[in-house]
């Protein structure tokens, strides 16, 4: 899941690299599930050969959509802290990327309900300095020790800027 080096300037460190929690694929595991039971349920149930083939094609497409794209956009999407911005980067047919520097994040909070609770991931909410509001990254696994870290690493980033050592 590393991210390209050549995104990286030069010096640059990477300090947390992950992506989306795995449980985004919950649903389209289900839906594959669900696809393939109707079709091997028509294909049981129907005598004719041509309804059979027409029903098979419309489970693959719904597999496309509903299986491979979900999968697709989980495993392009990437978030990556580095000791100078964050950088988001997704998709494969059409990329989109979003740089931030760690200077401009105001603050830094999670949160999660019952289920994320017990799957170990959330949403980290990044407030931005200017007045682009809040960027969310949703289902970021072990989003408490994502938080502690970039926390840390924006004190120190704070403190040098406003002339603190830290002591």
């Amino acid at each position: 899941m590393a991210i390209s080096r050549k995104l990286l300037n030069e010096g640059e460190t990477v300090i947390v690299d992950t992506r989306t929690h795995v449980k985004a694929l919950i649903l389209p595991i289900f839906m594959l599930v669900l696809l393939l039971a109707v079709g091997t349920w028509v294909q049981t149930q129907v005598d004719h050969d041509l309804l059979s083939k027409v029903v098979w094609v419309a489970v693959a497409v719904g597999i496309i959509w509903f299986v491979v794209r979900p999968f697709v956009i989980w495993a392009t999407a990437t978030y990556t802290f580095t000791d100078r911005r964050l950088i988001t980067r997704s998709g494969v047919i059409v990329r989109r990327g979003h740089d931030m520097p760690l200077a401009r994040i105001s603050d830094i909070a999670y949160e999660f309900g019952p289920i994320d609770r017990l799957l170990g991931c959330g949403t980290l909410l990044i407030s931005d300095a200017s007045t682009h509001g809040t960027v969310k990254l949703h289902d970021i696994p072990q989003v408490e020790e994502v938080q502690r870290q970039v926390n840390q690493l924006l004190q120190g980033i704070h403190d040098t800027s406003s002339g603190h050592d830290g002591t």
